[in-house]
């Protein structure tokens, strides 16, 4: 389930992408979304692909890829600026699929947690009510039920509320979004 795209607009539009009854996306190579803390640079290149929403909002997608390569990452972002944002999904990092959120108020932070397995899918769902995101998580086709993270969020501030994906080591890699809801 693919929401109407109509009046969605890219940050860093990729060179390769299809709308249809999916939503597919291959990230550039060399593309990333973090903000100073550890690594000590800025990269704001991710593809991220939204709607403008204020106030509370929910962004829910599933979508399944083609990780190989180091820190490759897809999945929902909310995004006030350069500064503020949110970004929730599946990272590739030691050879390995994780769980992954990070939380930017002027500087990034990091959590994540090995997935079980090697999920197929994976659903998440960012909920925005007033100062927080609730980041909830669901495996091969199960609904967003686990939680992955509760963080502050700038409140009454437009967001971009949608989806992303970089690969910031690799080549490139495609991301196929089946499910993309903003509401």
């Amino acid at each position: 389930m693919i929401d109407d795209l109509s009046g969605w607009r890219w940050i860093n539009e990729p060179a390769k992408w299809s709308a249809g009854e999916d939503l597919r996306v291959t990230a550039d190579a060399r593309t990333d979304l973090w903000r100073v803390t550890h690594y000590g640079y800025t990269f704001d290149t991710a593809h991220m692909f939204g709607t403008t929403a204020t106030g509370d909002t929910r962004v829910t997608t599933t979508f399944g890829a083609g990780y190989a390569e180091q820190y490759d990452q897809a999945g929902a972002v909310l995004r006030v600026d350069e500064e503020n944002w949110i970004k929730a999904g599946v990272e590739y990092v030691d050879g390995r699929v994780h769980l992954s959120a990070v939380v930017t108020r002027g500087f990034s932070d990091w959590s994540v947690t090995t997935a079980p397995g090697l999920p197929e899918s994976v659903t998440l769902d960012l909920h925005r009510q007033g100062d927080t995101v609730v980041m909830r998580y669901g495996l091969d086709g199960a609904e967003p039920e686990t939680l992955l993270r509760l963080a502050y969020f700038p409140p009454g501030r437009p967001a971009l509320a949608g989806v992303m994906c970089a690969a910031p080591a690799g080549s490139g890699f495609e991301t196929r979004f089946t499910r993309v809801t903003v509401i």
